[in-house]
């Protein structure tokens, strides 16, 4: 997206041209600045509102996935700089010193006069002490849609199929045996991908002996259908600490050693290959139509890896050249085995926005 300037003028009595130079105008060779300005604040606070409580970073990877990340950064740095001077959002600082920010009634209102439905989250996110949880679901979720993938929060999943069974109380997505009990589980942030659904559970700390159970039911159950009839192709597990995904590949390890040598004889047994470290396959018995019989095939992935705590410290410090792990590479929103193929470049969201307002 670049225009070309009218060449610079012959000095004296050289007659040779200079090159002309091309200057990058970014998305404003499509449109005005002002009205680009209105289109990022718009999707900004849309962001905020939907998610209730952001960072910094969030807002990056939610309107400028495209970026590299310091541009990305910097470019959300400024979008909400200016929008807690105009009194739009309000900036708060947790228990663990991060940076977070909720939407003001004046935003809320702002929002409408755009005609969107929104409301203040300033009250809630005063409350939150350590929203640490619940901020990674919302990247991880951002992250997917740069990608082109819808996804959701947890939260938002589970209205939707509250909605769709008309059950509020009891909505699930999963129900694992657990030391023989039933148990029904919830994803942490769900995406859509062309094969099926992908799950992501965010441990930030060390599970306990039902959880872990659960965590191995969990990838045990790759291949099922998920109660919205869709079936669960991947399972992304994402440690805050090298301490806690170590921890889980070893319990994925000795389901392996406990299989090993085994003949599946049951469509519901399940047996992983670990390719490389923190990414396994899960393979079952699937019917082949062409041989009329149950032939052993991979049906999903299991995937752990760390969640990238270091992005925003690294945004909190202006000599840091820290670009690790971001959209401009292939860990986000999980690091994608090659035998699956390679994640497509990000787009700028406000493009669509750009294209709808013309």
């Amino acid at each position: 997206m670049q225009s070309t300037l009218p060449e610079s003028p012959t000095i004296g009595n050289d007659t040779a041209t200079t090159p002309a130079r091309r200057i990058d105008r970014g998305l404003t060779q499509y449109i005005a600045p002002s009205k680009l300005k209105l289109i990022t604040r718009t999707q900004a606070l849309t962001l905020i509102n939907r998610l209730r409580v952001v960072r910094t970073i969030d807002v990056a990877a939610g309107v400028f996935p495209e970026r590299s990340f310091k541009a990305a950064l910097t470019a959300a740095q400024r979008v909400m700089g200016k929008l807690v001077r105009d009194g739009l959002v309000r900036r708060y600082v947790t228990d663990r010193h991060q940076h977070v920010y909720g939407l003001t009634t004046a935003g809320a209102r702002w929002l409408n006069e755009q005609g969107s439905e929104a409301s203040a989250s300033i009250r809630r996110v005063t409350e939150m002490s350590n929203p640490e949880h619940l901020l990674w679901a919302g990247f991880i979720t951002l992250c997917c849609e740069a990608r082109g993938i819808p996804a959701m929060t947890e939260s938002e999943a589970l209205r939707e199929i509250a909605a769709a069974s008309g059950n509020r109380r009891h909505a699930e997505f999963l129900s694992v045996e657990v030391h023989g009990l039933r148990r029904a589980l919830r994803p942490d942030a769900l995406a859509f991908e062309g094969d099926g659904v992908t799950w992501f559970e965010i441990d930030r700390s060390k599970r306990g002996a039902d959880r872990e159970a659960a965590l191995v039911a969990l990838a045990m159950s790759v291949g099922t259908l998920l109660t919205n009839g869709m079936a669960l192709r991947r399972v992304v597990v994402t440690a805050r600490n090298p301490r806690i995904m170590n921890r889980a590949m070893s319990l994925l390890r000795e389901r392996i050693r406990a299989n090993a040598g085994r003949t599946m004889n049951s469509t519901n047994e399940r047996r992983m290959i670990e390719h490389e470290a923190g990414s396994f396959d899960v393979r079952a018995l699937v019917f082949d139509d062409a041989r009329q019989q149950f032939v052993e095939q991979t049906v999903g992935q299991v995937i752990v890896q760390l969640l990238p705590t270091w992005l925003p410290r690294s945004g909190q410090s202006s000599n840091s050249s820290t670009e690790t792990c971001w959209l401009n590479e292939h860990d986000l929103p999980y690091r994608r085995p090659e035998r699956i193929g390679a994640w497509p470049v990000p787009q700028s969201p406000l493009i669509d926005a750009i294209e709808a307002d013309q």
